[in-house]
């Protein structure tokens, strides 16, 4: 029997309830390098993944940067559409939080600038300026550190990439990115959230290559 035309097979509803765990022990650990580090980190950059901005908010960092001075560096703007980006920065605005969208192309020298501004403006509290960068597994943290460190100090390569989620294992040594002021930057490994209780969230995590 022929099928209709005008048979509509487009799924409208998730009826899996399970909730999503996937924190391997690398994640608990670098998390907790992470911890051990942070009293001497003066700027955390957060990376989220622009095409899924709320779904790759990762509550756990909220817990780790508590009232360090934070960036939020939205990364692969290029595959997000303009629209998407036009409203987060709105409401990043909006509660007076800074958010800057790049490919690891385009706006990798704000990033800098922020850094930068902020160790000039007090050169004896920050005789060297260190910035911590988290995310995610797949959200490019790499990749941005590369482009950072391409952009500052007109060098090659210092963080492993790769296109499956957990090429970064371990909270590395510091990597220069600039000269004067000297700023250093710590890659860590993609931290997942522990739990995802929510179907769509994990689906929009999954469809990312946030999952080994």
């Amino acid at each position: 029997m022929a099928v209709r035309a005008s048979l509509n097979l487009t799924r409208t509803s998730f009826s899996h309830e399970a909730a999503i765990n996937w924190f391997p022990g690398h994640m608990a650990k670098g998390l907790k390098q992470m911890r051990d580090q942070m009293r001497t980190i003066d700027l955390i950059i957060e990376t989220r993944d622009a095409r899924i901005p709320l779904s790759s908010i990762n509550m756990e960092f909220e817990r780790l940067v508590g009232s360090k001075d934070r960036l939020i560096v939205y990364n692969k703007a290029d595959l997000a559409p303009i629209e998407i980006q036009r409203t987060v920065q709105e409401e990043m605005a909006k509660r007076q939080q800074r958010a800057i969208f790049t490919d690891t192309n385009k706006s990798v020298s704000q990033i800098l600038d922020v850094a930068v501004d902020i160790a000039k403006r007090d050169p004896v509290k920050y005789p060297q300026f260190s910035i911590m960068v988290v995310g995610m597994p797949n959200v490019g943290k790499s990749s941005l550190i590369n482009a950072l460190r391409r952009t500052g100090v007109n060098r090659g390569k210092a963080a492993s990439t790769g296109a499956k989620p957990g090429v970064t294992r371990a909270v590395s040594s510091k990597i220069r990115v600039f000269d004067k002021p000297p700023v250093y930057l710590l890659d860590t490994p993609g931290v997942m959230m522990p739990h995802i209780p929510d179907t769509m969230t994990a689906i929009k995590v999954a469809l990312t290559g946030k999952f080994g």
